[in-house]
């Protein structure tokens, strides 16, 4: 029952709802406050003695709602070019482990795939993806330590041109939303990209933690200043069961969730559905 399982268990053969602390809960969820004072009006509207069913029943509906039927997936160009993806994010979400996901995904789809060990400061990174390309088969281009960013995704995108590679996959270097100056390189990769193909990036993906909640949604909207976003990874949806702040980053931003990552395997890692990531959470 995920993230409202103690709600569930907290309302179950009470007498009277106490429903500052329903709000509370909802709010917790990450589903926002609107979201929540929504859900708690049409609750209210019932008329009549409330369960923990209900709740669910209400919340359920609400998400359902909320969230889009259709979301953008990476797709095979017709021009015979290769789909370049940008996989950005803070620190510690999951931005490697997910890029390699994503390769195997595509990999498992028929389609050849490079990564590009965009993450240039920090070693342990370009290792990690080096080592996920070992073990999945799939060619990773890395730069000197210390390189611009930029240059490794640009000769990357070369080499993806060059051998007719479908997808190529950029890992980025984790930033802090607040810095400006690290904003501004995820601009350049942009731009530099560009000069091997105008259309380039394709799709733009942002890493978000499950667990952050409502600072994610923070995260959502600096990153999309800075580097416009097309949709979501949402990551460790294992571990916590929650993931109402996906509700909250479409409505305000209109960002829809694209893939959910559920643990290290590299099949734990699956298109976005509705149905079932209603289920999962609620």
């Amino acid at each position: 029952m995920g993230f409202f399982k103690s709600l569930f268990n907290k309302i179950t053969n009470r007498a009277e709802i106490e429903w500052d602390e329903v709000e509370a809960e909802l709010i917790a969820a990450d589903l926002g406050v609107r979201g929540a004072m929504e859900m708690i009006d049409e609750l209210k509207e019932l008329g009549r003695k409330i369960t923990a069913q209900d709740v669910i029943d209400v919340a359920r509906a609400h998400i359902n709602k909320r969230l889009p039927t259709s979301y953008p997936l990476p797709a095979k160009r017709e021009d015979g070019l290769p789909c370049v993806i940008l996989v950005v994010g803070v620190n510690g979400v999951g931005k490697t482990t997910s890029s390699a996901k994503l390769a195997h995904w595509l990999q498992k789809q028929g389609n050849s795939v490079i990564l590009a060990a965009a993450d240039t400061f920090r070693a342990a990174a370009v290792e990690q993806l080096e080592r996920w390309g070992q073990r999945l088969e799939i060619p990773v281009i890395k730069g000197n330590t210390n390189a611009d960013p930029s240059s490794v995704c640009f000769t990357a995108h070369q080499k993806a041109i060059a051998q007719k590679t479908d997808f190529l996959i950029c890992d980025t270097a984790g930033r802090l939303h607040t810095r400006h100056n690290l904003m501004e390189e995820l601009t350049k990769i942009r731009r530099v990209i560009a000069k091997n193909d105008e259309s380039a990036p394709h799709l733009t993906l942002l890493v978000v933690d499950a667990t952050t909640g409502s600072n994610a949604l923070q995260q959502a909207k600096e990153f999309h200043k800075a580097c416009p976003l097309d949709g979501l990874i949402i990551t460790k949806m294992d571990g916590s069961g929650r993931g109402g702040i996906a509700v909250t980053i479409q409505e305000q931003l209109k960002i829809p969730t694209c893939f959910i990552g559920s643990g290290e395997e590299p099949q734990a890692f699956a298109p976005f559905n509705r149905e079932r990531f209603v289920n999962e959470v609620i």
